[in-house]
């Protein structure tokens, strides 16, 4: 799947809150927390356009991502997909891409993922291990993996 990522700007607010309400709604409603107001407006309290990127495929949004900056590392946020492009392998390639850069800058990677979600066995596959958890919230975290010294030729 071809795919690009581009800087989020204040303009992709309104169709980013809407695709998070969508891909959010299935896991939210199975925990029994779903409110189609505060999954929005949730969303746009936390957005910040400098941490956030916007993926694209075939000229249309395809999902976004954030890579908030913390003292303890960055935290891996907003990371959704439209249903239509889920299982075809392009959230493994945009987080493993995430993750050479913040490998490359020797930092672990903090998330958390809603319990019972399907996500959550994408981040393990990267790597992420569970650090707590409650009963809506798994906690993970990525400690960075060096990057190889390539030999100059």
């Amino acid at each position: 799947m071809n795919w690009t990522v581009r800087s989020a700007s204040t303009a992709d607010i309104g169709i980013l809150v809407e695709l998070r309400a969508v891909v959010m709604r299935p896991d939210l409603e199975r925990l029994g927390r779903f409110d189609p107001h505060r999954v929005r407006q949730r969303f746009r309290d936390a957005f910040r356009a400098e941490h956030t990127s916007v993926i694209e495929s075939g000229g249309a949004v395809a999902g976004c991502v954030a890579l908030r900056p913390a003292a303890d590392g960055p935290w891996l946020e907003h990371f959704y997909l439209s249903p239509g492009v889920q299982g075809r392998g392009l959230g493994s390639a945009v987080l493993g891409a995430l993750l050479e850069r913040t490998d490359a800058e020797g930092t672990a990677v903090r998330l958390n993922v809603l319990q019972g979600s399907a996500a959550r066995r994408l981040y393990e596959r990267h790597g992420f291990t569970v650090e707590s958890e409650d009963p809506v919230d798994v906690f993970m975290v990525r400690a960075a993996r060096s990057v190889p010294v390539r030999a100059a030729r």
